[in-house]
C-alpha cells in the first residue's frame, strides 16, 4: 500500500522574486503539519545511513560546491536588477528636473547581460547538482538493496515465520524508495536553503540593516503560526492515515475473497462497511487539510505585513535620499523570498524523519542474526557429501522449541534404515512438519544431534546437507517463468531430455504438451493458467529431476483428483523404491505400505511400527484410522 503523497511547500515570493532553489517534489509526509514517521534512534541511524555515502565523498564535495555556486548566483541576481533600475531611474529623475540626460544603454545592457549570465550559470550548476546527486543516491540505495537481498538469503526460516511477507517486501521496496527520493531531493535542498537564508540576510544587511531587523522581527510570528497550526492538524493527519489503512485493508480483503463474499451474499455488507470507512477517512482528510492549509495564508499574511512596512519605510527613505529605488526593489525581493528557505528547511526536517525511520527498518533486517554455517569457513574433507549416500538417518535425543518457555519436541530419538519409507502422522500441531524442518536444518536443535549415514549434520554446510534432500510440499510454489524452467529448478544443469523424462515420470508430460507453448508456456504471476493439481504435478516433477538421496513428501497428493492421485502414487512408489522417504500424511490409506509409521502427538512419538502392528495395538493410530474409514463410508 503506497503512502499518501502531499504537496510540498510552495514559494511565497512575488513574481519579481529571484529564481530560488527548486521546491520540494511530492513526497510522503511532505506537508507542514503532518506528522512524519519517526525513528526510534534518530541520531545513530542517521549516522549509519551517512556511512553508505563514504564511497562517494568526492562526488558529494562537487555537489556541495555546485549547490553553493548555484545559490550564490541566484542571491546576487536581485542586486543586479536593482542596479539596472537605478540606472534607469537616475536618468528619469534628471529629466524630471528639466536636465538633458540620456539613458546609458551600454551600462544597462551590461547589467542585463550579467544578470542573464548569472541566471544561466545558476541553472547549469543546479542541473549538475541534481544529475550528480541522482546518481549518488541511486548508487547508494542500490548498494543497500543488494546488501538486503544478500542478507535475506542468509536469514533462517524462523525470520520468515515471524515476519509477514508484506512487511519484508515493504522494507525492500517502499522504504528504500523513500530513502532514495529523500536523499536525492533533500540533500541539495538543505544546502541551498541554508545558503539562501544566510545569503538573503547578508544581502539585506548590505542594503539596509534597519530594514533587515524589521524582516527578522517577523520570524517569531512565523514560528508561532506554524507550531500552533501544525499541532492542531497532527491529530487529524494521524486519523487520516489510520482510516486510509483500514480502507486499503478492507478493499484488499474483499477483492482477494470476492468468491466467498459473493457465495454468501455479503456484497451489501461489504459495500456498507466500505462506505462507512470511506466517510470517516474523508472527514479526517478534510479536517486535516483544511487546518494545515491555513499555514500558507497565515505565512502570506505575515509576509504581507512586513512587505507593507518595508514599502512605507522604504518610500520615505527614497524621498529623503537614504536609499535608491533599485535598492528598495532588491530589498523587497530578498524579503519576499526570505520565508521560502525557512519553510523548505522545516519541510526537509519532516521528510528526513521519515527517511531515517525507513532506514532504521532496513537496518533491522541487516542486523538480524544469520544462519551460522561454520563449515563454510573451515571446510574439511570429511564434510564432503559421500559419493554413495545410503540414506540412513539417526535422531539422537533431540529437543526443540520455538519459544523458550513452550517445549515442543523433547528428547526424541529415531533410527531410520536406508531406503525405508517412514510415514509421519498425527493431529495438527503434533510436530510433524517441525521434525522435517529440523532434518533440513531450517531450525537449529536445542539439544541432541542428527546424523546422516553416521555423519553429524553439523559437519556439513547447509548447501551440502540439503543436496541430500528433495521436497514436495502441500503448498505448491512456482515462479513466473516457463514450465521448463520451473521443473529445471530442481537441477539447473539437467538436459531438456532429462526434464521431459522427469515430467513423464510425474505424469505431467501429457497435460504440458496440450498447452499452446508446451514446455515453453509462461506461467503468469499467480499461476492461474494451471489447475492446483497440475501445479502439484510440476513440483513433483521438479523433485524427481533433483534425484535426491532422501525424499520428503508433505501430503503431496492432497490437491489432485482421484485418478491423478493414483498416477502420482504409482510414480512415487517407483521414485521411493531406492531412497529413504519421509511422508507426512493425513490420509492414512496412502501409507499402509510404509516400513515404519511414526504417530506423533504434542512433539513426541507415541507409537511407531507398521500399519498392521499399529492396528493390532488398537491405540491412537487405530482410532485415527477407524475415524477416517468411517468418514469415508459416511461420505460414500
Amino acid at each position: 500500500m503506497s503512502q499518501n503523497q502531499r504537496t510540498a511547500v510552495s514559494s511565497s515570493a512575488s513574481s519579481s522574486a529571484p529564481a530560488a532553489a527548486p521546491t520540494m517534489h511530492r513526497s510522503p509526509m511532505g506537508m507542514m503539519g503532518q506528522p512524519a514517521r519517526k525513528a526510534k534512534n534518530f541520531r545513530p541511524t542517521l549516522k549509519r545511513l551517512l556511512t553508505w555515502f563514504n564511497p562517494f565523498k568526492a562526488r558529494l564535495i562537487v555537489v556541495f560546491v555546485l549547490a553553493i555556486l548555484s545559490t550564490t548566483f541566484t542571491i546576487f541576481s536581485p542586486k543586479l536588477v536593482g542596479q539596472a533600475i537605478d540606472l534607469i531611474t537616475q536618468t528619469l529623475m534628471l529629466r524630471l528636473q528639466g536636465q538633458s540626460a540620456e539613458f546609458d544603454n551600454q551600462a544597462i545592457a551590461q547589467v542585463l547581460l550579467w544578470l542573464l549570465a548569472f541566471y544561466l550559470l545558476s541553472s547549469l550548476f543546479m542541473l549538475g547538482t541534481q544529475w550528480i546527486m541522482a546518481a549518488v543516491s541511486q548508487r547508494t540505495v542500490q548498494g543497500m538493496r543488494d546488501a538486503v537481498g544478500d542478507k535475506l538469503r542468509r536469514l533462517p526460516l524462523s525470520y520468515y515465520d515471524s515476519h509477514s511477507h508484506g512487511d519484508i517486501l515493504s522494507r525492500v521496496t517502499n522504504d528504500l524508495d523513500t530513502i532514495s527520493t529523500t536523499l536525492q531531493q533533500s540533500a541539495t535542498q538543505a544546502i541551498t536553503s541554508v545558503v539562501q537564508l544566510l545569503g538573503f540576510i547578508i544581502m539585506m544587511l548590505t542594503i539596509s540593516p534597519a530594514l533587515t531587523l524589521v524582516v527578522l522581527a517577523t520570524l517569531p510570528l512565523y514560528a508561532v503560526a506554524t507550531v500552533f497550526i501544525a499541532k492542531k492538524s497532527q491529530a487529524h493527519f494521524a486519523a487520516q492515515q489510520k482510516h486510509l489503512g483500514q480502507l486499503s485493508g478492507h478493499v484488499e480483503e474483499m477483492f482477494s475473497g470476492q468468491v466467498v463474499v459473493k457465495a454468501f451474499g455479503h456484497e451489501g455488507n461489504s459495500i456498507e462497511k466500505f462506505r462507512g470507512i470511506n466517510e470517516e477517512f474523508s472527514q479526517a482528510y478534510r479536517r486535516a487539510n483544511f487546518i494545515s492549509g491555513i499555514i500558507f495564508p497565515a505565512m502570506n499574511f505575515i509576509s504581507n505585513l512586513g512587505y507593507v512596512l518595508i514599502a512605507v519605510v522604504g518610500g520615505l527613505w527614497i524621498n529623503s535620499g537614504r536609499l535608491t529605488v533599485g535598492s528598495i526593489v532588491a530589498f523587497i525581493q530578498y524579503s519576499r523570498s526570505f520565508t521560502q528557505p525557512i519553510l523548505q528547511t522545516a519541510n526537509i526536517a519532516n521528510v528526513l524523519q521519515s527517511a531515517v525511520a525507513c532506514a532504521e527498518r532496513v537496518f533491522e533486517i541487516l542486523d538480524e542474526k544469520e544462519e551460522q554455517d561454520p563449515v563454510l569457513n573451515r571446510f574439511t574433507p570429511e564434510a564432503q557429501k559421500p559419493e554413495q549416500a545410503r540414506g540412513a538417518v539417526t535422531l539422537n535425543n533431540i529437543s526443540f522449541r520455538y519459544k523458550p518457555d513452550q517445549p515442543l519436541i523433547e528428547n526424541l530419538s529415531l533410527t531410520v534404515q536406508p531406503r525405508h519409507v517412514v510415514a509421519i502422522v498425527g493431529p495438527t500441531g503434533a510436530g510433524k512438519t517441525t521434525l522435517v524442518n529440523l532434518l533440513m536444518r531450517f531450525y537449529e536443535l536445542d539439544g541432541g544431534d542428527i546424523s546422516i549415514d553416521g555423519q553429524p549434520v553439523q559437519t556439513l554446510s547447509r548447501a551440502q546437507l540439503r543436496s541430500h534432500f528433495g521436497m514436495v510440499l502441500q503448498d505448491t510454489w512456482l515462479f513466473g517463468g516457463t514450465i521448463y524452467e520451473n521443473i529445471a529448478f530442481g537441477r539447473p544443469d539437467a538436459s531438456r531430455e532429462e526434464v521431459i523424462a522427469a515430467a513423464t515420470a510425474a505424469h505431467a508430460d501429457h497435460f504440458i504438451r496440450t498447452l499452446p507453448e508446451g514446455y515453453d508456456t509462461v506461467l503468469n504471476e499467480d499461476v492461474t493458467n494451471l489447475s492446483q493439481g497440475q501445479k502439484q504435478l510440476l513440483t513433483i516433477a521438479r523433485a524427481i529431476l533433483a534425484d535426491p538421496d532422501i525424499l520428503i513428501l508433505d501430503e503431496a497428493t492432497s490437491n489432485v483428483d482421484t485418478r491423478t492421485e493414483m498416477q502420482i502414487q504409482q510414480a512415487m512408489k517407483k521414485l521411493m523404491s531406492n531412497r529413504t522417504s519421509f511422508v507426512i500424511a493425513h490420509r492414512l490409506s496412502t501409507i499402509r505400505d510404509a516400513e515404519k509409521i511414526l504417530v506423533m502427538n504434542e512433539g513426541k512419538i507415541i507409537e511407531q511400527g507398521t500399519h498392521a502392528e499399529l492396528m493390532e495395538k488398537k491405540g491412537f493410530y487405530h482410532e485415527l484410522f477407524l475415524a477416517q474409514f468411517s468418514e469415508l463410508e459416511t461420505a460414500a
